[in-house]
């Protein structure tokens, strides 16, 4: 998939104590969305979402949503979907060739944590450029059936990379550029053995031939 050169950012209501990093990159936003709380993120940076989605009910208190943000879409509370994946849809769905980066998923409730995650392996965001991100750390699903299957992890030498399968056993075809390498083994889900490998070069690799993994990278 082509992706353009400006990606969308997804603002969820999770913990953000850093957001020092963030106006650089956020310049060349194509959109900014919030999932209602997390709207507060991003009026402390000084921004005004282009969306504002969501049941509306963890909203900075006085803030007026009609006056905070470019649009809003609103939905009833009792709901099946959470408000991140509401905006992580509608992201997919009006910018298919953007890049979707997501800020403030993480911290907070553990479930949230699990659920947000875990919506990489959504039948509509499967196989989308969508990734968690925050100062140092980024996280992405790769899935042997969502093309290409493989992917190109850019970093520094030392770089932690971790490989955790989701939803069952994950099948490595190869990797370059980690410490310890993979060939044609199995990851299986439970076991921890794919925590904590190591960028020995600027870039590695991963390609599955089955199941899928949570790749994430935390620079030194």
């Amino acid at each position: 998939m082509a992706h353009t050169g400006n990606p969308v950012f997804v603002f969820a209501n999770g913990v953000l104590a850093d957001i020092g990093w963030l106006p650089p990159i956020l310049a060349r936003a194509a959109a900014v969305i919030a999932a209602d709380g997390g709207l507060r993120h991003v009026l402390a940076l000084g921004r005004r979402p282009d969306v504002l989605i969501g049941d509306l009910d963890s909203l900075p208190p006085g803030v007026d949503p009609e006056t905070a943000a470019g649009k809003v879409i609103r939905y009833p509370r009792d709901k099946d979907e959470t408000d991140l994946e509401l905006a992580l849809l509608y992201a997919v769905d009006h910018y298919p060739d953007a890049e979707v980066f997501v800020v403030g998923g993480a911290g907070g409730r553990l479930d949230h944590l699990l659920a947000n995650v875990l919506l990489l392996a959504h039948p509509r965001l499967l196989g989308r450029p969508v990734r968690f991100v925050d100062d140092r750390q980024t996280a992405w699903l790769i899935s042997a059936v969502a093309p290409p299957g493989e992917t190109l992890i850019s970093g520094t030498p030392g770089d932690i990379v971790s490989l955790l399968p989701l939803g069952g056993p994950a099948r490595v075809a190869a990797t370059s550029g980690l410490r310890w390498p993979l060939r044609d083994e199995v990851l299986a889900f439970g076991p921890a053995r794919g925590v904590s490998n190591v960028l020995t070069a600027e870039s590695a690799t991963v390609r599955l031939d089955q199941g899928a993994v949570l790749c994430v990278h935390i620079r030194q």
